[in-house]
């Protein structure tokens, strides 16, 4: 069994991840820090964690697991995914993995040198939905793809939050807008040229709590809007020239909405419906890292698409600065 530990109390980990770590069929949780040892304690209690740290340092010098999941603020994402690949530590940390794309070389460099498992936590390259979008792409199931449509809201304004904390990397492009273009990535197997966009932030918190973007692809565009401080909404349609196609809950499968995709025809008369019931996407991220971290041939999300993935974050941020394109 593949032996992880955590690093931070944060809400992804209690609700999400570690209760994937415990459901799954090939790891366990071994460990848990936090710089509040009773916190610590109380999350390693909840889920019969026999190890708990007062430092992330400290479980990072243990010999009591084989690799570490990191939920910490954006902001200390690079510097803990590079200590625990120094401490010959396979390394799952959550998106996006840094605020710039060259941060992300010297995570890169250190996977390397240590010989390591690191991927950034993009649980969506895991979701069987994907991969039945991307095969109903290229299988040519609606012709030409012209235009791919997303939208991904939610709201908060809890100062606190720190989504909604400049210091920490908060922010609604760091935050949301790397789903529609990592899933746009993974459908369609392209990448952008060049992007415009429309940023707003908050007056107060200084983040950005909105954008609409543009991106040329080619031979197809994205559009796509995002939010922190809207009605919650999630949504992706791939439209070509003979159907499109729809996913009703893209990004959090399963507690959005239905894992549901739907392959609507030409003349919008037939649709044919595609479900994954029972599906939990991150169960089947941790099960496929902890595969890879033991040797095995399985795909997770790579650091080199990560840095392709965040150059179109880069380039929007600097598009939304300014009227017309900026090359990605």
């Amino acid at each position: 069994m593949f032996r992880w530990g955590v690093l931070s109390t944060a809400k992804i980990g209690r609700e999400q991840v570690l209760p994937a770590i415990a459901d799954s069929d090939n790891g366990i949780l071994a460990a848990v820090a936090s710089r509040d040892l009773e916190k610590a304690e109380a999350l390693a209690d909840r889920f019969n964690a026999p190890h708990a740290f007062g430092s992330y340092d400290d479980l990072l010098a243990s010999d009591t697991v084989d690799g570490v999941y990191i939920p910490l603020p954006t902001s200390q994402h690079v510097e803990w995914a590079v200590k625990a690949a120094d401490a010959g530590k396979h390394v799952l940390v959550e998106k996006p993995l840094a605020l710039k794309a060259e941060d992300i070389a010297q995570v890169i460099a250190a996977r390397d040198r240590n010989g390591v498992v690191v991927s950034e936590a993009f649980m969506v390259h895991y979701h069987p939905q994907w991969a039945k979008v991307r095969e109903l792409i290229a299988e040519g199931r609606i012709g030409r793809l012209r235009h791919v449509q997303g939208a991904f809201t939610y709201f908060n304004k809890d100062a606190g939050n720190m989504r909604n904390r400049l210091d920490l990397g908060g922010g609604a492009l760091p935050d949301i807008g790397v789903y529609p273009t990592v899933t746009t990535r993974i459908a369609t197997g392209k990448e952008p040229l060049r992007v415009q966009a429309r940023v707003a932030r908050d007056a107060t918190f200084g983040t950005d709590v909105y954008s609409s973007v543009k991106a040329d692809f080619g031979s197809f565009e994205l559009t796509f809007y995002l939010s922190t401080q809207m009605a919650a909404r999630q949504l992706m349609v791939f439209h070509g020239d003979k159907g499109f196609i729809e996913i009703r809950s893209p990004f959090n499968a399963g507690l959005y909405e239905h894992h549901r995709v739907e392959l609507h025809n030409q003349g919008h008369t037939e649709a044919t419906v595609f479900r994954f019931p029972g599906t939990q996407q991150y169960r089947l991220e941790v099960e496929a890292f902890a595969k890879k971290a033991q040797g095995e041939d399985v795909s997770v999300f790579a650091l080199e698409d990560s840095v392709k993935n965040q150059k179109l974050i880069d380039a929007i941020f600097r598009a939304g600065t300014h009227d017309g394109w900026e090359t990605v």
